[in-house]
């Protein structure tokens, strides 16, 4: 049996993916990150995206709306804030997530609910971009 990675994908709300895998990449909060079996350990904080999980050719692909990124040499795991695979995202409220967030940055809010729709403006974005390429990849 070739190299593999065990991935855990897991929330506060329970495990979403637990499997082999002999690529993942992950958005890191400095960029995308590519891990392979026996990569240097580290731990580093995720940005909402998509996480891909690749394991003999086939592809899993999940959202993240943030938390961490733990690498092992044989071991992915990823501790995030909130976690859906990319055929369950509902792209008419992520959608709608995504125009409530812009309207709030247009009006003269608050210094701390200027950061929060930045947030939830980037997690609609990343799923809306997730669903997308789930879309593109089916036809």
């Amino acid at each position: 049996m070739a190299d593999k990675l065990h991935v855990d994908i897991l929330t506060v709300e329970g495990r979403r993916f637990k499997g082999d895998a002999d690529f993942v990449v992950a958005p890191g909060s400095e960029g995308e990150l590519g891990v392979l079996p026996h990569h240097i350990p580290l731990l580093t904080s995720l940005a909402p995206g998509a996480v891909k999980v690749r394991n003999e050719g086939e592809e899993q692909f999940f959202f993240v709306s943030g938390g961490f990124l733990e690498i092992r040499p044989d071991q992915v795991t990823v501790l995030a804030d909130a976690a859906e695979r990319a055929e369950d995202i509902d792209e008419a409220r992520a959608e709608e997530a995504r125009r409530s967030a812009e309207s709030l940055l247009q009006q003269k809010v608050s210094d701390a609910d200027q950061v929060a729709a930045t947030a939830a403006l980037a997690r609609a974005e990343a799923r809306l971009r997730l669903a997308e390429l789930r879309r593109r990849r089916r036809t």
